[in-house]
C-alpha cells in the first residue's frame, strides 16, 4: 500500500511538473546562411533582424523579482554546425562596467551575460555559459543531483567589445559540443541571464522565482531539421617531468626524470552519447591543492577534483541529498583514483533515461612504499561506476547508481537508488545505500547500510530545509568521500528573509535570521550530538554580506560528551572595481581530538582573502588563516597555525597567462612556490610549462635530515612541461 502511495505522488508530480512547462514561452529562431564572424561587433547579416521577442527581466539573486536599469537584447540563428547567440547590453553608466581579462572561469566577478542550454529538453541538464564584455568565458554544467559544477570546460567561441551604450557578446556554440536529439524538429530550452557586478545583481529571462531552478524555467526553443555532426576526437598528450630531493644541506640527489605520451579519444555513439577512452592518460594536475589547516583536523580534508579526463561529466553520476551539511560530500570522488593506467567512459540520454559508465585502473595501491613492504606490489585497483536516471519532468527524476571496487582478494560493491522531486516551490529527495565488502587480504567481510532523506521549501518569503540521515558502522563506499561511518542523525535549518524599503535604503538588500538545528546518535564515539546555530544574514549591493552567528552544542568523542560553543562573524564586499575583501572570525570552545586524552580549549580562527585587479590582465589574491588553541584548564598554548596563499596572475592575452604561487604552512614548516606558463587555444589543445618548490625546515644529524629544528632548505624542486592537442574530424 505504502509503495503504491509513493508511486501516485510521482505521478501526480510528474503529471504537474509536464502540465507547468506546457505554457512556458517559446522562442523559433531563423536559419542563417550567413555565418556571423565571432568578433564582437554586431554589424553581421544574421543579426540584422529584429531581436528576440522577450518579455521582462527579473532579478534571480541576491533578489527575486526585482528590475535592473540596464537593458538587454538578445538575438539567434542557426545552421548545420552551429548556434550563434548575440547579446546588446545597455548601461546607462558604462564606464561603471567592469572587465577583466583573465584566464576561462575567473571572470565571474565581473559583469556578464550569457544563457543556459538544456539542449536535450529534458530538463535534467544544462550547459551555462558566461562571458564578460572582453569575451572571456565562464561554464557549468548544471544538473539536479550534482547542481552547478563549473569543472567542464566546452568548446565555444565568444567575443566581446565595450561600446558608449554598454557592450556587445558574440557566441557560437558547436553543434559537436551539446548533446542533443536529430530530427525534423529539434526542441531545446534556453534561458538568458546577466549580471551588474557592481549592484551584485543577476537577473533573468524567463525569470527564474525564489526557489525554483533554471530548469525549470527554460523557454522552448524550436529548431528545425538538425543533425549532430560526427564527433570524432583525438587528443595525443606529451608530459615531462624532472624533479630532484635534496641528499645534503649543500647539494642535491641526482634528478629523476619522467617523460610520458598518451593518447585519448572521443567518439559520438549517437547524437546524445558519447563514448571516450584513453591510453597511458595524462592526468597530471597542472594547478596545485591549496594549503589547509591540516592540525587537529576530526574529519579529512576535502580537494577538488582537477584532472580533465575525470572533471567532465561526472555530474551525472551524483546521488541526490549529498553536498552541504550532509555526511556524505560526494558519491564519486575521482580523486581516490590516485595513478590511474587507463580509462574508459560514457554518458548520454536516451529518450526520458540519462546513462553513465566509467572505468578506471588505479596502480597507486600496488606501488612500492619507502620502507614498508607492500603485499599488493604491482597490483592494480579496478574501478567501475554505473549510473542510470529516468526524468520524471523538468528537475526531477528517479535513478540507481552501481560501484565496484577490487583489489587482491577483496572488493567494495555499492548499489544505490534515488530520487529527487521538484514542483513549485517543495523539493523532496531521498537515497538508499547498501554496501558489501571484503578485505583486500580476504579476511574480513562487513556490510551496512545508509541513505538520506531530505525535503525543502524555498521561496521569497521563507526558506526552510530538513534532512535525515543514517550510515550502519559497517558501511564503507570506496568512491564516496564520506566524514563518519555509524551514525543517525538529523538537522532543520529555517530562515525568514525580509526586504528592507528599496528607495529608503537602496544599498540594503535583504535581511535573513535563521536558526539551525542538529541532532543525532553517534555510536562510534558513544554519544548523542546536538548542535543549535542561531544567527542572521544581510546582503548589500556590491556584492556585500555580512553573516553573524552563534553556536551550542555536545559534542560526542572517545565515549566521553563535550559543551562546545562559538561566535562567528562572516563578511565580504567588492569595495571598488579593483578591491574585494572577504573574511571570517570565530572564537568558542572546541575539542582537542585525541584518541586517549582528549580535552576542551579555546580556540580562535581568522580567515581573510584580499582580491586585487590593478588592470584588467593583473590578479592578485591572497588568502591568510590563523587558527590558535589554549587548553581550558590552564589557558597553555596547545599549537597556533598560520597558513598564507598567495596567487598572482598576468593574462598577456586570452590565450597566455603567467602565474605565480606561494604558499606557507607554520605547523608543517614548509614553503610552497609554484610557477606556471600557461598557453590554452581551447579545450585540450593546450601548453603548460612549469617550475615549483618544496621549502622545508629540518635539522640533519650528518647522514639524514630529520623534522624538527633546523634552517629551511629547498628539499625538493621540479621542472613539468605538458603540451596537448585536440583534432577534430
Amino acid at each position: 500500500m505504502g509503495t503504491l502511495r509513493i508511486a501516485s505522488i510521482a505521478a501526480l508530480l510528474f503529471v504537474s511538473t509536464v502540465a507547468a512547462g506546457e505554457d512556458r514561452p517559446a522562442l523559433e529562431i531563423p536559419r542563417t546562411t550567413a555565418p556571423p564572424t565571432i568578433d564582437g561587433a554586431l554589424d553581421d547579416a544574421a543579426w540584422h533582424g529584429p531581436a528576440l521577442s522577450l518579455g521582462e527581466w527579473l532579478t534571480y539573486n541576491p533578489l527575486a523579482g526585482d528590475h535592473l536599469p540596464q537593458k538587454t537584447e538578445v538575438r539567434a540563428a542557426y545552421d548545420d554546425r552551429y548556434l550563434y547567440f548575440a547579446f546588446h547590453c545597455l548601461d546607462p553608466e558604462p564606464a561603471r562596467i567592469r572587465s577583466t581579462i583573465s584566464r576561462r572561469d575567473n571572470m565571474f566577478g565581473d559583469d556578464w551575460v550569457g544563457l543556459s542550454l538544456d539542449s536535450v529538453g529534458n530538463g535534467q541538464s544544462s550547459y551555462d555559459l558566461f562571458i564578460n564584455p572582453a569575451g572571456i568565458q565562464g561554464d557549468v554544467l548544471t544538473t539536479p543531483s550534482a547542481g552547478e559544477n563549473s569543472a567542464p570546460d566546452f568548446v565555444w567561441d565568444s567575443a566581446g567589445r565595450r561600446t558608449d551604450e554598454g557592450y556587445d557578446v558574440e557566441v557560437r556554440i558547436p553543434l559537436t559540443t551539446i548533446r542533443f536529439k536529430s530530427g525534423a524538429d529539434v526542441r531545446m530550452g534556453v534561458l538568458f541571464w546577466r549580471r551588474v557586478s557592481r549592484l551584485g545583481m543577476s537577473a533573468s529571462w524567463p525569470p527564474v522565482p525564489q526557489g525554483q531552478s533554471f530548469l525549470d524555467r527554460h523557454a522552448s526553443l524550436l529548431l528545425h531539421d538538425l543533425r549532430r555532426p560526427l564527433t570524432l576526437e583525438l587528443t595525443p598528450s606529451a608530459t615531462y617531468s624532472l624533479r630532484a630531493e635534496r641528499a645534503t644541506p649543500t647539494a642535491f640527489g641526482r634528478a629523476d626524470s619522467n617523460p610520458d605520451a598518451g593518447l585519448s579519444v572521443k567518439y559520438g555513439l549517437t547524437s546524445s552519447a558519447t563514448l571516450e577512452g584513453t591510453i597511458n592518460p595524462d592526468f597530471s594536475q597542472v594547478e596545485s591543492d591549496a594549503f589547509q589547516v591540516e592540525v587537529n583536523q576530526r574529519f579529512p580534508l576535502y580537494y577538488s577534483e582537477k584532472r580533465p579526463f575525470f572533471m567532465e561529466g561526472m555530474g551525472s553520476f551524483e546521488l541526490a541529498g549529498v553536498g552541504g551539511d550532509a555526511v556524505m560530500r560526494t558519491a564519486v570522488d575521482t580523486r581516490h583514483i590516485v595513478d590511474p593506467r587507463w580509462g574508459l567512459k560514457t554518458t548520454g540520454t536516451s529518450g526520458r533515461v540519462g546513462f553513465g559508465v566509467l572505468a578506471a585502473a588505479d596502480d597507486a595501491p600496488g606501488l612500492a612504499l619507502p620502507g614498508e613492504i607492500n603485499p599488493f606490489l604491482g597490483r592494480r585497483q579496478d574501478f567501475t561506476i554505473a549510473r542510470t536516471q529516468l526524468s520524471l519532468g523538468r528537475s526531477s527524476y528517479v535513478g540507481a547508481l552501481f560501484t565496484d571496487t577490487e583489489l587482491g582478494q577483496g572488493h567494495n560493491r555499492v548499489g544505490a537508488a534515488d530520487f529527487s522531486i521538484r514542483s513549485g516551490h517543495h523539493t523532496a529527495s531521498g537515497t538508499f545505500i547498501a554496501t558489501g565488502t571484503q578485505e583486500p587480504s580476504g579476511l574480513g567481510t562487513k556490510d551496512g547500510l545508509g541513505g538520506q532523506a531530505t525535503y525543502a521549501f524555498d521561496s521569497k518569503p521563507l526558506l526552510v530545509i530538513t534532512q535525515m540521515e543514517h550510515y550502519d558502522r559497517g558501511f564503507q563506499m570506496d568512491t564516496a568521500f564520506l566524514k563518519q561511518v555509524g551514525i543517525t542523525q538529523g538537522w532543520t535549518y529555517v530562515a525568514p528573509s525580509f526586504y528592507p524599503d528599496a528607495k529608503a535604503h537602496p544599498w540594503f538588500k535583504r535581511f535573513t535570521p535563521f536558526v539551525f538545528f542538529q541532532y543525532g546518535r553517534d555510536r562510534v564515539q558513544g554519544g548523542d550530538p546536538r548542535l543549535v546555530v542561531p544567527g542572521v544574514r544581510m546582503n548589500f549591493t556590491r556584492q556585500g554580506f555580512l553573516r553573524l552567528d552563534g553556536s551550542f552544542g555536545h559534542e560526542p568523542w572517545v565515549g566521553q560528551t563535550f559543551h562546545t560553543r562559538s561566535a562567528r562573524l562572516i563578511g565580504e564586499a567588492q569595495f571598488t572595481g579593483w578591491l574585494h575583501v572577504s573574511g571570517t572570525a570565530t572564537i568558542g570552545r572546541s575539542i582537542f581530538y585525541d584518541d586517549v586524552d582528549p580535552y576542551l580549549g579555546k580556540s580562535r580562527t581568522y580567515e581573510v582573502e584580499v582580491g586585487l585587479q590593478p588592470s584588467p590582465r593583473l590578479n592578485q589574491t591572497t588568502t591568510f588563516d590563523r587558527v590558535e588553541f589554549d587548553r581550558l584548564t590552564d589557558g597553555s598554548r596547545v599549537y597556533t597555525v598560520d597558513v598564507l596563499n598567495s596567487k598572482t596572475t598576468f593574462q598577456l592575452d586570452r590565450h597566455f597567462s603567467l602565474r605565480a604561487i606561494v604558499q606557507y604552512d607554520s605547523s608543517q614548516h614548509r614553503i610552497l612556490t609554484d610557477t606556471l606558463a600557461s598557453w590554452e587555444l581551447l579545450p585540450g589543445t593546450v601548453a603548460y610549462a612549469g617550475y615549483g618548490s618544496l621549502i622545508e625546515r629540518q635539522g640533519w644529524d650528518g647522514a639524514h635530515f630529520i623534522s624538527g629544528p633546523g634552517a629551511y632548505r629547498t628539499s625538493e624542486r621540479g621542472l613539468f612541461l605538458k603540451a596537448s592537442y585536440v583534432h577534430r574530424f
